[in-house]
């Protein structure tokens, strides 16, 4: 990145860091990316089977069960690994997941789906938690209905010293369009621009 692009990048960004909480200005930009490189993947055979399947898994799933499974998680990540995280990363919608991350290395910074529960589906990377229900990323799209989409605001950070937000939406199932899950993207917003 020129030198003089990423002066007036940071101060950009410092300016819209500053003013807290902040509109995400870049709504445009990451629409117009998410319409063009992520959309087409929500009706992936693969995606929506594992979805859907995961759905049918969890029809009956209690609340101590997910509190169990989403502790069994954050152990597991935290101790690099287990065999809820391993069957996690290695379904099909993972795989897909991780392709859409390394065709936009410098865009897509993580990217998950989720069941009708916000449970974790698949994702390109490993989450600190298995349960999303309670997030927004959830809450403001499977809750919501079909076509829905939820962009978060710009944030800095700390680990990839970049400013991101994250965009998401309802995955239906595409022969019904009944809505069956959810999906988020992290996105660099400095590879935007």
């Amino acid at each position: 990145m020129p030198k003089t692009f990423t002066i007036a990048a940071t101060a950009i960004f410092a300016a819209i860091a500053i003013s807290s909480p902040i509109a995400n200005e870049f709504s445009p930009q990451i629409q117009k990316f998410f319409a063009e490189s992520v959309k087409p993947n929500l009706s992936d055979p693969a995606i929506v089977a594992e979805v859907k399947r995961q759905n049918g898994v969890h029809a009956d799933i209690s609340a101590e069960t997910i509190q169990t499974l989403d502790q069994q998680w954050r152990a597991e990540a935290k101790q690099g690994g287990g065999a809820l995280i391993d069957r996690t990363m290695a379904s099909a919608a993972s795989k897909i997941l991780k392709r859409l991350k390394a065709a936009h290395p410098d865009t897509v910074t993580e990217v998950l789906v989720m069941d009708n529960r916000g449970l974790n589906v698949g994702q390109s990377d490993v989450t600190s938690d298995y349960m999303q229900g309670d997030e927004s990323k959830w809450q403001k799209t499977y809750a919501v209905g079909a076509g829905a989409i939820f962009i978060d605001e710009v944030e800095f950070d700390e680990s990839t010293q970049k400013f991101q937000s994250q965009i998401s939406a309802t995955i239906s199932d595409p022969a019904t369009g009944e809505p069956i899950g959810a999906i988020t993207v992290g996105l660099n917003i400095e590879s935007l621009l």
